[in-house]
């Protein structure tokens, strides 16, 4: 895919998606957020800003790094690819954090939903770790809720699924959009150059 083929997304454009999509993520009524880095923890920074309510404590981010490990041969190419296995870099230590996930209301967020992979992966084992601790609790681990939000979903065949009731009434995606490569201003070198083509391409600022 060559470089025009891209879709160019500006930081006030991902400033305004998070805006935008605040009011529906305010009836979740997310107790934290959970960013998969390095995509989600702008937005979820941004995200988080507009949740805030007076008189009420910010919601707290914590992050966890998961990666998709590429083809070998895909390195150093100009084609986006992505990889098929998930690699957990960094995970939250709970006892450090003082974290307790038990009837909790907790929003995943990442950048992106391409293949699902990750989210799947990052759902599946929170849910392990709600279990483990509601089981030293004797608590219902059913009542922990989790979210999603990320700013585009790509139209394509997915590599995994996400839960129902997660897909019913808790997943926001800002933007539904065809399968194409999505380049997001914090990959950019040229962040002038890349701002220009977010604006040429009318994915910039479009609310008043």
């Amino acid at each position: 895919m060559s470089t025009d083929d891209k879709m160019y997304i500006s930081y006030n454009n991902v400033h305004q998606l998070c805006q935008e999509t605040a009011d529906k993520i305010k009836a979740f009524n997310p107790d934290l957020i959970i960013a998969i880095g390095g995509g989600g923890f702008i937005p979820a920074r941004m995200l988080r800003s507009f949740l805030k309510e007076e008189g009420k404590p910010t919601t707290r981010i914590y992050a966890i790094i998961l990666s998709l490990y590429e083809d070998l041969n895909s390195v150093g190419t100009q084609t986006e690819t992505v990889g098929v296995d998930v690699v957990r870099t960094q995970w939250i230590d709970y006892a450090q954090a003082g974290l307790d996930l038990v009837n909790k209301r907790v929003l995943i967020v990442d950048e992106v939903d391409d293949t699902r992979t990750t989210l799947h992966y990052a759902v599946s084992e929170l849910k392990k770790d709600v279990v483990e601790q509601a089981k030293k609790q004797s608590a219902d681990p059913s009542n922990t809720e989790f979210g999603i939000f990320v700013l585009h979903d790509k139209i394509k065949t997915k590599k995994a699924g996400l839960p129902k009731d997660i897909m019913d009434s808790r997943y926001f995606a800002a933007r539904t959009v065809e399968d194409c490569w999505i380049a997001y201003p914090w990959e950019s070198v040229d962040i002038v150059h890349h701002t220009a083509r977010a604006m040429e391409q009318g994915n910039d600022v479009f609310l008043p």
